[in-house]
């Protein structure tokens, strides 16, 4: 995803602090799978959207820069967990990255991403890939739902608006479900694109990364921080995990691996207390783009897959 104007899901559209996370390279099972050892001789590709680049985390320093590509986003934390040398480790992940910027050079504010699978080859023995959340939109679609719960903000003076959804009203008018339609559509590129990461790095084991919970489960906690209306919220939390699925199913099917990290980011959505959220909201109180993952949020990704690399 890239941020918000221009950092797609960037937004959008992985329990507690995991600054120490769970030290997933020191597993006291002595029998590590195979598997294990052979990823951790690299060479390891990441690709994905700003949710895996991590715009706004420190330290900023790769080309281009239009990528907003961190040192501590999950793909970096995941690589020296696993103590791959530089010369193994390409990151290649792009902040509004949609999933035909796997095969196409993507244009930034500042610079072009060359097609990321253009980093694989035969070598390649480990794959991450975090995507989706652009194709479908979420970023523009939290941006109007944001204005739109402003507005009823502002009336919740004179009715209870607990259950209204006006942003719902809007992607599902006439009967037609158009956020579905999107995941849908973004599925079959999904299914193409990971054919092609085979295709391309064949002994690699491929991980596609789901994304973390950014809403909660109740909309009424969010407040002034992300004023949505509480029942977009919920809309907004359903599409999540509706995406997720798809990411789910279609890494399976392709024979990759899914890695959830909507289940450990539970209670650290953007609306949950600054000492403890893994996604920022409007306004961040940790370097990070809004409504973006910050480095407590990487972490926790970054314990995600390497806790399902190590199962």
């Amino acid at each position: 995803m890239g941020p918000l104007a221009r950092t797609g899901m960037g937004v959008a559209l992985a329990c507690g602090v995991l600054v120490t996370a769970v030290s997933i390279g020191q597993s006291s099972d002595s029998s590590d799978k195979g598997h294990v050892k052979e990823i951790s001789k690299g060479p390891y590709v990441a690709l994905g959207d700003s949710y895996t680049s991590g715009p706004k985390i420190p330290p900023q320093t790769a080309t281009p820069a239009g990528c907003d590509r961190s040192g501590r986003n999950y793909p970096a934390l995941v690589a020296k967990e696993l103590g791959l040398k530089a010369a193994d480790f390409r990151d290649v992940s792009c902040s509004g990255a949609t999933i035909p910027d796997l095969t196409t050079p993507q244009s930034t504010g500042n610079g072009t991403n060359p097609a990321q699978l253009s980093a694989l080859n035969t070598d390649t023995r480990l794959v991450t890939l975090g995507i989706g959340g652009n194709d479908i939109g979420f970023s523009s679609m939290i941006t109007k739902c944001v204005g739109t719960g402003t507005l009823f903000k502002l009336a919740e003076r004179v009715t209870d608006i607990t259950d209204k959804a006006p942003c719902e009203e809007k992607y599902t008018s006439g009967g037609t479900d158009k956020v579905a339609q999107k995941i849908s559509t973004a599925g079959a590129r999904l299914t193409r694109a990971l054919n092609e990461i085979q295709r391309r790095a064949p002994e690699a084991r491929v991980y596609v990364v789901g994304y973390p919970s950014i809403l909660p489960a109740k909309g009424t906690r969010c407040g002034r921080g992300l004023p949505i209306a509480p029942g977009d919220v919920t809309f907004l939390r359903e599409k999540q995990q509706e995406l997720n699925t798809m990411l789910g199913e279609r890494a399976r099917a392709a024979g990759a691996t899914y890695v959830d990290t909507f289940t450990p980011s539970a209670g650290h959505d953007a609306c949950s207390p600054a000492a403890t959220r893994w996604i920022e909201p409007l306004k961040p109180s940790s370097p990070a783009a809004m409504v973006h993952p910050n480095e407590r949020g990487e972490q926790g990704m970054a314990t995600a897959v390497l806790s399902t690399v190590k199962s």
